[in-house]
């Protein structure tokens, strides 16, 4: 995408995640890679619904200011994105409602409940919590870069990426639209899963039509492990030496259930 263009559509992106409410005063960030390889990025303390063109920032591929504006803090998550993602040319971070009470409550969107989803998504795993705008965030996103195109980070938000901007703004738009629907039919009393045969044949279908690869088959959830299906496991850090202990999906939500009807 060339300058111009990127100026246009970065503005409108952000007014659009703005209007959505996937975002509030200072929230999220957007970037773009041009042409040339520089990067586009929104600034610093500035609302994405008041975005003008002229106050876009640009750095080179390693953060290096390249004009007279602050990119976001944050930009670190974006350019790391970018170091490991080559085909990726479009970042959007924002904080969506309902995918961020996920990542709120410890949960990935990892439940194979909607056919569309798994063909244009994946699962979206829960990264480990890290301070914004420190390396603590980008280290929890590594291990999971290269095989998603969404992401959720524990007390945070989402981000999701793309090729072009539309296409990482559609997988931030598809996240939050699973977010709730899962949240809905969990107060009908639990979605759902499409069947194991049926989750691989979509999977077959996402990787003939160029979706996603092989690489994206589920790490998270596990649904094609080698060893054949397995249920989703979520891992919290416990205690001052860092122990790790794990629940299954099912679980942390009874045990959340449990503690909002205590409080």
């Amino acid at each position: 995408m060339n300058e111009a263009e990127a100026r246009t559509k970065i503005v409108e992106i952000g007014k659009l995640l703005y209007d959505r409410n996937y975002l509030v005063a200072f929230d999220g960030n957007v970037s773009v890679r041009l042409d040339d390889g520089r990067i586009m990025a929104t600034p610093t303390m500035t609302s994405k619904g008041r975005l003008t063109e002229d106050c876009l920032a640009i750095t080179d591929i390693d953060g290096k200011p390249l004009n007279d504006r602050k990119a976001s803090s944050e930009l670190a998550m974006h350019l790391l994105i970018y170091h490991m993602r080559p085909e990726i040319n479009a970042v959007c971070h924002a904080h969506p409602p309902h995918g961020t009470a996920f990542a709120v409550a410890g949960l990935a969107i990892d439940k194979p409940i909607l056919s569309e989803v798994i063909l244009t998504l994946g699962c979206v795993p829960l990264t480990g919590y890290g301070t914004p705008s420190t390396d603590e965030l980008t280290e929890a996103m590594k291990p999971f870069v290269a095989v998603h195109n969404a992401l959720l980070m524990a007390n945070h938000g989402a981000v999701a990426y793309g090729r072009h901007l539309w296409e990482a703004y559609d997988r931030l738009e598809t996240l939050e639209h699973t977010a709730k629907i899962a949240i809905l039919a969990k107060a009908l009393g639990g979605a759902n899963d499409l069947p194991a045969d049926a989750i691989e044949k979509l999977i077959e279908i996402r990787e003939r039509a160029g979706f996603l690869d092989e690489s994206a088959r589920c790490q998270s959830c596990g649904y094609l492990h080698q060893n054949g299906l397995a249920g989703a496991e979520c891992t919290v850090n416990g205690g001052p030496g860092g122990s790790k202990i794990s629940f299954s999906r099912e679980e942390l939500i009874d045990l959340l259930s449990q503690a909002a009807r205590l409080s």
